[in-house]
């Protein structure tokens, strides 16, 4: 394991972001090994240099509870934006463990953003943080089906797998949903798909689900992401090329359909979607009231 200087760790969030109603960032990692093929974090503007590299920041756990105990705001701190806190090497470092520990010793709550069923293993502390603030845990799905996410996100937990971690932080009383995004134009943007995605949702007990029909395309990640297509989708480069040029973002030609389709289907199972219901949720515990209640057996 590299390890690399750090002054802080747990930075104030935008005052301007929305994103969960994060009080506080936190990457104790700096890279990522998953090889998702679509990250946006490879993305020149981050200025992370060899990317694929998971390293650890220097003497972390001492900085975070410096950072900790200057804080005067106690709050949520979210942690995986940029690289997944419970990457392989978490199982034997256990820094964001003992991080978990110190929110939870200091009276934080925290947000965790991951792929990995690793996260499975700080329920104890998880539960444990939850009596003193809000918690939730996020966990990335874009594809319903295992062959297509083995391929789309290469090192990483199967879907099935991180449905069945869902299952199990939601047994255990801790708020957990879905980032689904991006879901990717041509590939994984169909009623098929979007539909199974929430259907085992629920089945797993996740109470809330935020997409995005779409995905960024910035400099040095496009590049890596058109070459995947090359390998692994031939001929879809071409068309991506054609539909979105050097566009920064790249939204399904289906989203408006896929957006009807899927809000009807969350609303069918109780799941909410929008960023200030998903908020209230996990830091209330109280979901939004249902304005009315589709027919099920008209439903597909």
């Amino acid at each position: 394991m590299e390890y690399v200087k750090a002054k802080t760790i747990v930075t104030r969030a935008k005052t301007s972001s929305n994103w969960f109603a994060m009080d506080y960032n936190m990457n104790i990692y700096r890279g990522c090994c998953h090889g998702c093929i679509y990250c946006d974090s490879r993305s020149d503007c981050y200025r992370i240099p060899d990317f694929d590299t998971v390293k650890a920041k220097e003497n972390a756990l001492e900085i975070i509870r410096n950072d900790l105990r200057r804080k005067v705001k106690k709050g949520v701190v979210a942690t995986g934006a940029m690289s997944d806190p419970y990457n392989p090497f978490e199982r034997e470092l256990q820094l964001t463990r003992h991080a978990m520990e110190l929110l939870s010793a200091y009276g934080f709550g925290t947000l965790i953003m991951t792929k990995s069923t690793l996260v499975i293993r700080d329920i104890d502390i998880l539960k444990e943080m939850k009596e003193n603030n809000a918690v939730a845990v996020a966990v990335t799905i874009t594809a319903a089906d295992d062959g297509l996410s083995k391929i789309i996100e290469p090192r990483v937990a199967l879907s099935s797998e991180r449905f069945g971690t869902i299952e199990n932080l939601s047994a255990n009383g801790i708020c957990t949903g879905i980032l689904m995004m991006p879901i990717l134009p041509f590939i994984e943007d169909t009623e098929e798909n979007i539909t199974a995605i929430v259907d085992k949702a629920y089945e797993s007990g996740a109470k809330f689900i935020y997409p995005s029909m779409g995905v960024t395309l910035r400099n040095n990640q496009r590049e890596y992401y058109y070459d995947k297509l090359v390998v692994h989708f031939p001929g879809l480069k071409e068309k991506y090329v054609k539909a979105y040029g050097n566009k920064y973002s790249a939204s399904s030609k289906d989203a408006k359909r896929l957006w009807s389709i899927f809000t009807k289907r969350c609303d069918k199972y109780g799941i909410v979607y929008q960023m200030k219901d998903i908020i209230r949720l996990y830091k209330s515990g109280r979901a939004p009231l249902q304005l009315g209640l589709f027919d099920l057996e008209n439903m597909d």
